[in-house]
């Protein structure tokens, strides 16, 4: 087999997350969502967008009339559709109606390829659904579109008849097809099965068409991950010569999910060399597969290659003290290169290393003679036996650090609160807190007692320390709770298990998280709530220090 020169063979990318990855489970996109997404993703750099089936579904049809009037800067968005149905012409067929009003240059179309799907599927003769290729695809370059031809489980169809799968090609090549698109639509099929089945095809059609014609093919790789290798089946296409490459943002779409772009771009670019993404666009890789799971509503996969936020966390204290010396020690490459970055996580296993890597993060400079760095250790790891974690509450980890050091701001003191809940019905309830807190204000002491209201103890608990102290802290307006994570720590004891909450929170620019822990979740929650406030006000301190600087 003979593999692609990376420096000859640029890749195309070719996004489908707004309709093969819309239709992953858990995601419901509006329109709003998907015009978003486009956007975001025109910007990365991806030169071809699938916008949906127009005429499937109203909103797929109004997605391709708005993008008229909020045309893509430089991305092309492209119809897809089905071969024309048995029994009538593509002339005829209402289907192709609104893929011509999306007016858009590029129309992907994807056909049978597989006899098994042709005769049980279709219902029809294998002639017949080549007929069925060869008229739509003419018919639409005959209304001035480019194609795509996507061959719907081609690797099935030619593990089970090779020769029909070649022919289906062959149909849409004589139909004026500019790329083929080698689906393994079953996501079924190995690494080494693809370079096999791309080599025996490519030495087919040269047979056919002749060395040159078949030499200037453009053909590209579809791939799901049924057998968690859609990445690895993508790559394996690009160097047997595939030049389009066909995935979502994160790996959504149906079933296991497709070929996760954001695994196969820097595999392909920073790895093997293909050209992918402008090398300016590449540090927003990790940014847009936030973004694209923050729309769909979906937690990103912290424990994703390359873009997720444990892609690049280093635990252990061997490990941390060696990426202090050299990254490239426990690091495949820089993680700001495809816009990630480095932590050091916390935790029971870390030594003095993880504290001096931690404490710089925060800008705070520590020595390991420093008697606050054992101080810091033994804390952290005390905690961590009563059931806390600082892994994923690195707001609260700063703040213990700070009180370490001395160097804790002290905006407010909770001397106690009482939650009251009341249920009406089976259905509904209420809750009311009251908490009392001491403020320091104008260099005097102040307490402070404050009720509300809430749709559950932990919104009441919440509102009613807002209401306390937004006065003297107005900032805390802007501060929200984005998340809230309950784990029971030791299920075996029943109602009296230890709880940690965990709360994240945003000001609308960065986001923190804070760990609570006790046998009562309630106080559990509070001391999670209490820390996220103020650590908010920590942040709006540190901000408005480094303006002034």
């Amino acid at each position: 087999m003979t593999l692609s020169d990376p420096a000859r063979s640029p890749v195309t990318l070719y996004d489908t997350t707004l309709r093969d990855g819309a239709q992953c489970e858990g995601i419901a996109l509006s329109l709003d969502d998907k015009l978003r997404i486009a956007h975001r993703l025109d910007a990365l750099g991806i030169p071809f967008i699938e916008g949906g089936w127009p005429g499937a579904n109203p909103k797929d049809g109004q997605f391709f009339a708005r993008l008229q009037d909020e045309p893509l800067q430089n991305a092309q968005v492209v119809a897809f559709c089905s071969t024309r149905r048995v029994g009538r012409s593509a002339a005829d067929e209402p289907m192709l109606v609104p893929i011509l009003e999306a007016e858009t240059k590029w129309v992907t179309v994807f056909g049978k390829s597989w006899d098994l799907h042709v005769t049980e599927g279709l219902q029809t003769t294998l002639d017949k659904n080549l007929e069925t290729i060869a008229d739509t695809l003419t018919f639409l370059k005959g209304e001035h579109r480019r194609v795509i031809y996507d061959a719907e489980h081609w690797f099935d169809g030619y593990k089970r008849n090779a020769s029909y799968a070649v022919e289906t090609l062959l149909a849409a090549i004589e139909s004026g097809a500019q790329y083929l698109t080698l689906c393994d639509t079953n996501g079924g099929t190995l690494p080494h099965e693809i370079a096999e089945i791309i080599a025996e095809m490519r030495s087919k059609l040269a047979h056919q068409l002749g060395d040159d014609r078949a030499s200037s093919l453009q053909f590209g790789i579809h791939a799901h991950n049924d057998s968690d290798t859609a990445v690895a089946n993508t790559i394996s296409a690009v160097r047997a010569g595939a030049t389009m490459v066909q995935g979502t943002i994160d790996g959504y779409g149906e079933r296991c999910g497709n070929a996760n772009l954001c695994s196969v771009i820097p595999n392909l670019q920073l790895k093997l060399g293909y050209d992918c993404l402008p090398a300016d666009r590449l540090p927003r890789l990790t940014e847009t597969s936030r973004f694209v799971s923050e729309i769909a509503n979906l937690a990103p996969d912290d424990r994703a290659p390359f873009v997720g936020r444990s892609a690049f966390a280093h635990k252990g204290g061997i490990h941390v003290s060696a990426v202090r010396r050299n990254p490239i020690t426990y690091e495949h490459l820089p993680p700001e290169t495809i816009g990630n970055r480095r932590r050091i996580v916390i935790s029971d296993q870390s030594g003095t290393s993880n504290i001096l890597a931690k404490a710089q993060t925060f800008g705070l400079e520590l020595d390991k003679t420093d008697p606050a760095c054992r101080e810091i250790l033994q804390r952290i790891k005390n905690l961590e036996n009563q059931g806390y974690q600082f892994e994923g509450a690195e707001a609260s980890f700063d703040l213990l650090m700070r009180q370490a050091l001395g160097q804790r701001p002290h905006y407010f003191d909770v001397r106690g609160f009482q939650v009251h809940c009341t249920q009406h019905g089976e259905a509904t309830s209420d809750s009311l807190a009251t908490v009392k807190i001491t403020v320091r204000d104008r260099d005097r002491d102040r307490d402070i007692l404050e009720a509300a209201e809430g749709n559950g103890p932990v919104s009441a608990l919440d509102a009613a320390l807002r209401r306390a102290l937004t006065t003297l802290y107005p900032e805390i307006e802007k501060f929200h709770l984005t998340d809230y994570k309950v784990r029971i720590l030791d299920g075996n004891a029943g109602t009296s298990a230890k709880t940690r909450v965990l709360v994240e929170s945003t000001d609308g620019f960065q986001r923190w998280t804070t760990v609570g822990v006790s046998d009562n979740i309630i106080d559990a929650s509070y001391q999670a709530v209490a820390e996220a406030l103020e650590y908010g006000l920590l942040l709006c301190d540190s901000n408005s220090a480094a303006r002034n600087d």
